[in-house]
């Protein structure tokens, strides 16, 4: 099927309209999320009217009732690990919660039911939301396809049914099926969900094309060259459960200090209560100490030291445009000691941009003319460099004269008769070649050269077959995009790298504009991924910031990920560890410096915990604490460590960090 000059070609659908349906779990949906609520309003129910005096039979069965919703699924849960003989603090908190109310603190043992209920609800969230965007991402791909059978007829088959060696046609718009090459046709195929190039790439007969991108306005014959479970959209989606699976290790971890306390726990407390009674001590002293015990080396004080700093992080850093989804991720982003950045979408906007504007002398054309001529030519295309092109002119305040005969030839341009003449806008090479060979062209083709080897997009104009002007577009750098990798820099000890999809001249040329010497271009998902790894193998944790389908592997990889949040794709913002709402680069290395500051103060926190629950212990065990004093001594430790913590609520905290 050779290209043809195609008539003013259907609009292609828009990112939004062409993008796979979302699916996202609703956080009531899960039951774990519904019974932290209940508690939680049961709680808040019942604090006000303990603390206005009211008789117990208004509170009291409200307390009873939290206790029952949020605490039967842990309690459950240990009691099933117990049956396999393991230990784990979720049934410890549970004990602790019903010792505190069995020796009358029933508002402390409430307030530690609703703290697990809420930590579990949240980390069911986390979860079912990346598995929603991982299973999203398989929708890139069409359901169905058209493929040609021997005979030429078409048949409509499931993508899923598609074999190796089977041809299917592509018609404009459609997203594409399947991996393989372009037997026939030419189409420019935006094919930023694989690659994250920001420009449709010409695919015509021998280059390889990938599901789940979006065919532009020519129609393509293609074989398939993989099976639709081998497609790159199906490993991306394999990679990224891959790489979230690395991570288990440290969980591993956790659950080993679990178990090791929760057993050193309940040891001690039936020691303090045993022991005495062994010497002839009188039951109900021994259970009141052993009960105070409990509650003075509860960790409700350790929590606390922890979560304040880290929760009041996460408020400020929301408040100012960076969702950190955890306070284990606040924790993580303080710890990173190396950052690769993508390049399409997060240093730069994703949208071209006329950043040159050269008519050629003796056309008898100013900047302006050959602005206005060009956008003449272009304001029916739904090319994104048309759009760049017609935007410049509006910019200018220009009035394009009406064209008529608009016609285009996917990867040459547009030809629309304007003002009487013929006037013709895109690819050099193309419109060059066996151009007659003239003073213009010559001067026309060294100046696209010139604009192409600085990383530009060249855009050649000519009239009635005689060049007049080349226009050079480039993608919009993010305001401060410098600034952010110096301070990343400066803040890690170690230069930011970029990893990116795009050619390497255009890669080389932004790197050198904002201070990158590292640059490594043209960079599918899995290398990408192989490139974290790479420094993650030197002893690095990586940071990775990215935007897009493209980036999600190696921001499952990476020791954290962050996204862009505006033009992010669902599965980078959901297998992102932090997104950047606003799209500021700045608040990258803010939120880092904002994390390193919450370590400190965790680090402040469990310092005066531990002094308070060692002195208290030791004073239960060593004399005699009166109950009052003690609950008095865990609640304060409790109270000076909330308060130190929430210091990172201020904005003046933010502002620091920004200008750290």
């Amino acid at each position: 099927m050779p290209p043809v000059l195609l008539q003013r070609p259907r609009r292609a659908p828009s990112a939004a309209a062409a993008a796979a349906p979302r699916r996202r779990t609703r956080v009531l949906a899960l039951a774990e999320a519904r019974w932290a609520a209940a508690a939680l309003l049961l709680f808040l129910a019942a604090l006000p009217l303990q603390l206005t005096g009211a008789p117990a039979w208004a509170w009291g069965p409200l307390y009873a009732a939290a206790y029952a919703t949020g605490g039967w699924e842990p309690a459950w849960a240990g009691l099933r690990a117990l049956r396999d003989k393991t230990l784990d603090v979720d049934l410890l908190m549970i004990v602790a919660a019903l010792g505190a109310a069995s020796i009358g603190q029933v508002m402390d043992g409430a307030l530690l039911i609703v703290i697990f209920a809420t930590s579990g609800a949240l980390e069911a969230l986390a979860t079912a939301r990346t598995q929603d965007a991982v299973r999203g991402l398989l929708d890139l791909a069409p359901p169905t396809a058209t493929r040609l059978t021997g005979d030429g007829r078409e048949e409509t088959v499931a993508t899923e049914d598609l074999g190796i060696g089977d041809i299917v046609l592509i018609r404009p718009g459609e997203r594409i099926g399947a991996d393989g090459r372009v037997l026939e046709g030419a189409s420019e195929v935006d094919q930023a969900t694989i690659t994250g190039e920001p420009l449709p790439v010409l695919k015509e007969t021998g280059d390889e094309v990938f599901a789940g991108t979006l065919n532009g306005t020519g129609a393509l014959r293609v074989a398939v060259g993989r099976d639709p479970s081998d497609s790159v959209i199906a490993r991306i989606v394999a990679m990224v459960g891959e790489a979230s699976e690395t991570k288990a290790p440290t969980q591993l971890f956790i659950e080993k200090v679990e178990q090791r306390y929760s057993i050193g726990m309940v040891a001690a407390t039936l020691a303090v209560f045993l022991i005495p009674l062994a010497f002839g001590a009188d039951l109900a002293g021994s259970l009141l100490r052993a009960m105070t015990f409990m509650i003075v080396a509860s960790p409700c004080a350790v929590v606390l030291a922890t979560m304040p700093p880290l929760l009041s992080a996460i408020a400020n850093a929301g408040r100012h445009g960076v969702l950190v989804k955890s306070a284990v991720v606040m924790e993580r982003l303080g710890q990173v000691d190396a950052v690769a950045l993508d390049k399409t979408g997060t240093l730069t906007q994703g949208t071209p941009r006329v950043t040159d504007i050269r008519p050629l002398p003796g056309a008898g054309l100013t900047e302006d003319a050959l602005l206005a001529l060009a956008a003449a030519a272009e304001r029916p295309s739904e090319h994104p460099l048309a759009r760049a092109i017609t935007a410049a002119a509006r910019e200018r305040r220009l009035r394009p004269a009406a064209a008529t005969d608009f016609g285009s030839v996917p990867g040459s341009g547009v030809t629309a008769t304007v003002g009487g003449h013929r006037i013709e806008a895109g690819a050099p090479a193309r419109l060059l070649d066996g151009s007659p060979h003239c003073a213009a062209a010559a001067q026309a083709a060294e100046i696209a050269a010139a604009l192409e080897n600085g990383g530009r997009s060249a855009v050649l104009v000519r009239r009635d077959g005689v060049p007049v002007g080349v226009l050079g577009l480039a993608d919009r750098l993010r305001p401060g995009a410098a600034a952010a990798v110096t301070a990343l820099h400066a803040l890690t000890g170690t230069a930011p790298i970029l990893l990116t999809g795009d050619n390497p001249r255009a890669a080389g040329r932004l790197a050198a504009q904002i201070g990158i010497t590292d640059v490594r271009a043209g960079l599918l998902p899995q290398d990408k991924v192989a490139a974290v790894r790479e420094q993650e193998a030197a002893g690095r944790r990586v940071l990775v910031v990215g935007d897009g389908v493209n980036d999600a592997p190696a921001l499952a990889a990476a020791h954290t990920g962050v996204a862009m949040g505006r033009a992010g794709s669902d599965l980078a913002l959901e297998t992102a560890d932090a997104v950047v709402v606003r799209d500021e680069l700045a608040a990258v290395p803010a939120v880092i410096a904002l994390s390193r500051a919450a370590r400190r103060l965790v680090a402040q926190n469990l310092v005066v915990a531990g002094v308070f629950i060692s002195v208290l212990v030791v004073w239960d065990l060593a004399g005699h604490l009166p109950l009052p004093l003690g609950v008095l001594g865990h609640e304060g430790s409790t109270v000076i460590v909330g308060l130190n913590g929430l210091r990172l609520l201020r904005d003046s905290a933010w502002n620091r960090a920004l200008t750290s």
